[in-house]
């Protein structure tokens, strides 16, 4: 019979190893965060010093606290059992976030938390843990807790936890370009934590109050990636699915058109996200986003979904269907929710291709005579100028037969040569600033009197047709005041 055997890991060694587990710094403070929130804190500060002998970085909380027992049992690295059952609120899973997501950015972690003004404290510094190769953290005593950086940020009830060595975060810079590597990743953490935890920051989690974070005294602003206070945000039926006796909740929405988004909405999503690489499944697990962007496979991300969004939400309960990581960044739905969100996803893309186009269907409906023509036949889609056009008309009208051919040779090689993978590349990704109009009102005066006279002539010519053509050209998209003001001057 074989005999046990009692083979404890190197501390050591599964230290450095767990520093490696893929967080950023990003990810590695919106786990501690997860902590705070656990402990119904409402107001959560961050602070990073970078300058100085001992560069810090600390989260504080106004959380329930912790006495010195559960202070230590927190440090443990497995602190809970990811098999029991957690309280609905419990943001946390393994019992290894606060540890591996420190040690990912830092070698020293303290942990300071009060309860009724009573302090405790307990310190990891791997520095210590490699010399003796043991598990043996630091409870510190009440005149170093009153040494510690911050600490006058954490009140009578809540809790500190503070990094320092922070060897990671610098990447060996010094000066004025390690202020700028600090700078640069402090943005990216503000821009994580905006949608990370926009429901929290937002009050819109049921069961749970509003919470506020800051960076170095910056508030962090909820960021919405469905855009739902913009009316033309578009929210579909909800569905759910039930996984035993929990329930899946799915949301989808169909976000506006660019050109129903007002210039702030505009420039606070443009700035954020990309629509394209932001398109997908949102899952949130108890109100805290845990991955996004993503259609699991089910459909490639392009145009026809470009503007559709899934809320997805279940509870922790759910986590081993889910195979939630250690980083909380990863989540693979069941099989019943992939089946169900490929329902969804076949429902929302024709809607959202709907609302993608919807401007140049308003303009067929506007006008009979556009100047493209889309064409889908023999088993492909091309585009072709409308020869039809009353403009193209007149002009063809006025020419002699060889001229008339030599034009439509021009009219086909235009539409022909026409640069569909670069107007698909710049509307894409920066679908405001492709613009055909001419913005000067001396030009847009003398484009208006040309074509007045390319059609009618010397002639009196129709006020309504002509602001038909106008529009039908949308050479004056967003000069139409400055058309209309001429027509009624140019017919009166």
């Amino acid at each position: 019979m074989a005999k046990p055997f009692h083979l404890p890991p190197s501390a050591a060694s599964l230290s450095a190893s767990l520093r490696d587990l893929g967080y950023s710094l990003e990810t590695a403070v919106a786990d501690l965060i997860d902590n705070s929130i656990s402990a119904d804190a409402t107001d959560i500060r961050i602070f990073c010093v970078a300058s100085g002998d001992t560069p810090a970085l600390a989260i504080t909380d106004n959380g329930r606290g912790m006495n010195e027992a559960e202070v230590i049992a927190a440090m443990r690295h497995g602190s809970t059992d990811p098999r029991k059952e957690r309280s609905p609120k419990d943001l946390g899973r393994f019992g290894l976030g606060l540890k591996t997501a420190s040690f990912s950015q830092c070698r020293r972690l303290t942990v300071i938390s009060s309860r009724n003004g009573e302090r405790s404290g307990a310190e990891w510094n791997l520095t210590k843990l490699e010399d003796v190769d043991d598990w043996f953290v630091s409870v510190l005593e009440p005149d170093e807790i009153a040494d510690e950086p911050f600490i006058e940020t954490l009140g009578d009830t809540g809790t500190i936890v503070i990094w320092r060595d922070l060897d990671r975060l610098f990447e060996d810079e010094t000066g004025q370009k390690r202020d700028e590597i600090v700078n640069e990743k402090l943005n990216l953490v503000e821009r994580h934590l905006s949608l990370v935890f926009h429901r929290f920051l937002s009050g819109d989690v049921r069961g749970r109050k509003k919470i506020s974070i800051s960076i170095n005294g910056h508030p962090v602003a909820a960021f919405d990636p469905f855009c739902r206070k913009n009316p033309a945000t578009q929210m579909l039926p909800e569905e759910t699915v039930w996984i035993g006796d929990a329930a899946v909740v799915m949301q989808p929405y169909i976000l506006p058109h660019h050109s129903r988004l007002s210039a702030s909405e505009y420039d606070f999503y443009q700035n954020r996200s990309d629509f394209i690489s932001n398109q997908g499944a949102y899952v949130y697990r108890n109100g805290r986003l845990m991955a996004w962007g993503d259609w699991f496979r089910l459909v490639p991300k392009g145009e026809p979904t470009k503007l559709a969004r899934v809320q997805i939400d279940f509870s922790n309960s759910l986590d081993e269907a889910w195979t939630i990581d250690i980083k909380k960044s990863r989540a693979r739905p069941p099989v019943a929710v992939r089946e169900r969100l490929r329902q969804i996803i076949q429902k929302i893309t024709a809607r959202s291709v709907t609302v993608h186009r919807g401007r140049g269907v308003k303009l067929f409906q506007e006008t009979q005579a556009p100047v493209w023509e889309r064409y889908a036949d023999h088993g492909g889609i091309r585009y072709a100028v409308n020869m039809q056009h009353p403009l193209i008309q007149s002009l063809t009208a006025k020419m002699s037969s060889d001229d008339a051919r030599g034009f439509q040779v021009l009219m086909d090689s235009i539409a022909a040569s026409l640069p569909v993978e670069m107007i698909y590349s710049d509307y894409s990704t920066h679908p405001r600033e492709v613009s055909q109009s001419p913005t000067d009102e001396i030009e847009v005066i003398d484009r208006l009197k040309g074509l007045h006279h390319a059609i009618f002539g010397d002639g009196p010519g129709d006020p309504q047709a002509f602001m038909q053509v106008v529009r039908s050209t949308r050479l004056f998209d967003g000069q139409l005041d400055t058309a209309e003001r001429y027509s009624r001057e140019a017919f009166a």
